[in-house]
């Protein structure tokens, strides 16, 4: 494992990426390492440079839609705890921290968190070498998906899917007629899932 890596921070609102070499870092209890395979550029990562979000942990390593391989496993990170395995391909979300004690977390919508931290914007994310992350907010990524195809499915992915299970009944073929309102990525990935189950749209 080397001791430093290559990264692209934002040192300030307003200002370009700057390449710099960082330490590796260390997972600590709960996380995992990872060497990062690829990091898609989102939406999101832009308001953060342009400053329009206004409290990103500073400088800061951009990037929310990591797909990397598990290099390392923090204290109480284990193989049968996590699901997770050295040399196995996980993909890492936005929502990359919740306290796990306000009122949504203990009901299940973590999404909602009243103290939640995100990658990319409070945490370092994935436009680096290697980066850290949660395993609990971690995800096991099918085969099939290349690095570069996968990676829009970390936010995009997650967000037209989480509306569309919501309508559940669409998931299920038995809604005929879909609306979607604007048209980002995460209705383009939505609209393909719900044609694939017979949806019109």
């Amino acid at each position: 494992m080397p001791e430093t890596m290559q990264a692209m921070v934002l040192e300030a609102a307003g200002q370009e990426l700057k390449a710099v070499s960082l330490p590796v870092p260390v997972p600590g209890p709960d996380q995992i390492l990872l060497k990062v395979l690829a990091c898609g550029v989102c939406r999101t990562d832009l308001h953060i440079v342009d400053g329009e979000l206004t409290e990103p942990k500073l400088p800061l390593v951009l990037g929310h839609e990591i797909v990397g391989r598990v290099v390392a496993l923090g204290q109480g990170v284990s193989g049968e705890v996590s699901g997770f395995q050295i040399g196995e391909r996980v993909g890492v979300p936005w929502l990359g921290f919740t306290d796990g004690t306000c009122p949504y977390c203990r009901s299940g919508r973590e999404n909602l968190c009243d103290d939640p931290r995100f990658t990319g914007y409070q945490i370092d994310g994935g436009y680096a070498e290697y980066t850290v992350a949660d395993a609990r907010y971690c995800f096991t990524l099918p085969e099939g998906y290349s690095d570069a195809e996968a990676a829009p499915l970390l936010c995009a992915g997650l967000i037209g899917y989480r509306c569309l299970k919501m309508a559940d009944d669409a998931l299920q073929g038995e809604t005929k007629r879909l609306g979607l309102y604007g048209f980002g990525a995460a209705a383009h990935i939505v609209a393909q899932i719900a044609r694939a189950n017979k949806c019109e749209i």
